[in-house]
C-alpha cells in the first residue's frame, strides 16, 4: 500500500511542475510569441522597451510596455507564464514550429 501511494504522490509532483516559463527579461520574439495574447508587434515592443529601459524588476513592469495591457491581454494569465529570472521553458505545443 505504501509503495502505490509514493508512486502516485511522485507523479502528481512532476505533472504539477511541468508549465511553461518564458523569462520576459531573455525570450527571444519568437517565444514571447508563445504568450498567449502577445503578437509579433507586442513581443517586439517587449524586446524594445527591455533594450530602452533595462531589465523588468517586477511582472507588472510589463503594463509600462505599449499595447500590453489589461484591455489587450490576459494580465492573469499572463502572470502565471512569465518569468523574470532562469532560462525560457516552452511546452512542447507552446513551441513555433521549427524548418
Amino acid at each position: 500500500m505504501k509503495k502505490p501511494l509514493i508512486a502516485i504522490v511522485t507523479l502528481l509532483t512532476f505533472t504539477g511542475t511541468v508549465c511553461a516559463a518564458v523569462n520576459i527579461n531573455t525570450a527571444t520574439q519568437a517565444e514571447l510569441q508563445t504568450l498567449k495574447g502577445i503578437t509579433a508587434t507586442k513581443a517586439k515592443a517587449i524586446i524594445d522597451y527591455r533594450s530602452k529601459a533595462g531589465a523588468f524588476k517586477s511582472t507588472d513592469d510589463l503594463q509600462k510596455v505599449e499595447g500590453v495591457n489589461s484591455h489587450t491581454v490576459d494580465m492573469q494569465q499572463l502572470r502565471k507564464d512569465i518569468t523574470l529570472t532562469g532560462p525560457t521553458v516552452l511546452r512542447n505545443e507552446a513551441r513555433p514550429a521549427s524548418k
